[in-house]
């Protein structure tokens, strides 16, 4: 069609040239070798073509249609996340060792016992503590007898004060090598540090134990867990002890809601980031230290926001971000238009966009790809 357009174009303009070859004939001008003549009808005509094709390009536009997904933009809220890697921990899972070298005696417990803060769990032998200790003890009832005498001497004004003395400073020496003994003695006593369970044991009742990196047994508490991992530096200022966390556990498929219970103090200068540690809830008891978790961490909230699918923004051959709207709809058909934007954020497959939409505005959804402006669209 356009071709055809073209060449009527081209025949009137000639047509046109052949009425005034009375005044101004092609043949004379190259017969009279008039080179500046041609050269200014060459112009004219080039003009004239111009003109055509130039009202040819919006005349003869096509007339396509093509079938979309429209949606409504709305304003809503919107938030921009720091997704980061982590791991589970607790505070709470240390390896128990003994005190004090020897024969262990008893074991009260095994693997999968829940324990409470200061409950036994074996004893070492003694080795004759406990003999020192009755015997410290005998002399320390004798040493407060003596002096509980002479006191009552003393109060009489019978005898000497230096007799008081020394009686009290027996008695008191005596005392304090009891406290002293009992304390060593209860080194041979295993108690647990905190409640929690009994992970593993690592040694048997009879077996001679001492200090060493494998412990005696490894107790874990599952009720203060908590996610720690590195934040980027430029986000100091941004976080915050209370700010709220969605910790996603990728082997329990499921997302917990944490808060951030530290914020280091100090730039770790290898990868420029600072620790933060997320307290973490576990109700299910399914949580396990050194977990996998991925952190989704608010930095940036809007509550007015207008947003649309990432994969809706464009971008032209200048560089414009733009996105299709439908113009002039009924609601099954409209006219597709160009809607440079100026987009923000973008956060779980939508992107926040600044300027360009407003919220009545109906953009095009799928199909995108395959229409371009001033196309009729039907959905």
């Amino acid at each position: 069609m356009k071709k055809i357009l073209y060449l009527s174009a081209v025949s009137i303009v000639l047509l046109s040239c052949s009425n005034s070859a009375k005044k101004e004939n092609i043949d004379d001008l190259i017969s009279s070798k008039n080179v500046k003549a041609l050269n200014e009808k060459k112009a004219a005509l080039q003009a004239e073509i111009t003109k055509i094709e130039n009202a040819l390009a919006i005349l003869d536009v096509k007339k396509e249609e093509a079938l979309v997904t429209v949606q409504a933009v709305k304003d809503t809220v919107f938030s921009h996340y720091l997704d980061i890697q982590g791991s589970v921990d607790t505070k709470e899972n240390i390896l128990i060792q003994p005190e004090f070298s020897g024969t262990l005696t008893s074991l009260t417990v095994k693997a999968g016992d829940h324990v409470s803060k200061g409950q036994i769990l074996g004893r070492v032998d003694d080795g004759g503590i406990s003999q020192q200790l009755a015997n410290a003890e005998n002399q320390y009832t004798l040493a407060k007898t003596t002096f509980e005498r002479q006191k009552n001497l003393w109060d009489k004004k019978i005898g000497s004060e230096i007799q008081y003395l020394q009686a009290q400073t027996q008695m008191i020496s005596a005392q304090k090598g009891v406290a002293q003994i009992k304390a060593q003695l209860s080194k041979t006593v295993i108690r647990a540090p905190f409640s929690g369970s009994i992970d593993e044991v690592f040694v048997e009742k009879g077996q001679v134990v001492a200090p060493s990196p494998q412990g005696l047994m490894r107790i874990v508490n599952l009720s203060n867990m908590y996610v720690s991992t590195s934040v980027p530096e430029t986000y100091i200022g941004k976080l915050k002890v209370g700010d709220l966390v969605d910790v996603y556990l990728t082997s329990l498929v499921k997302t917990y809601k944490g808060k951030v219970r530290q914020v280091g103090n100090f730039i770790n200068p290898n990868n420029r980031s600072f620790g933060i540690e997320v307290a973490l809830p576990n109700p299910d008891n399914l949580l396990r230290p050194n977990q996998v978790a991925k952190l989704k961490i608010v930095d940036y909230t809007n509550k007015n926001a207008l947003v649309v699918p990432t994969n809706v923004v464009q971008e032209d051959g200048q560089g414009n971000k733009f996105i299709y709207i439908v113009e002039g709809s009924n609601g099954k058909t409209g006219m597709a238009k160009k809607a440079i934007v100026t987009v923000g954020k973008s956060s779980d497959n939508v992107t926040e966009v600044l300027n360009g939409l407003s919220a009545k505005d109906i953009i095009v959804t799928e199909g995108v790809n395959a229409i371009s402006e001033g196309m009729k669209l039907n959905f």
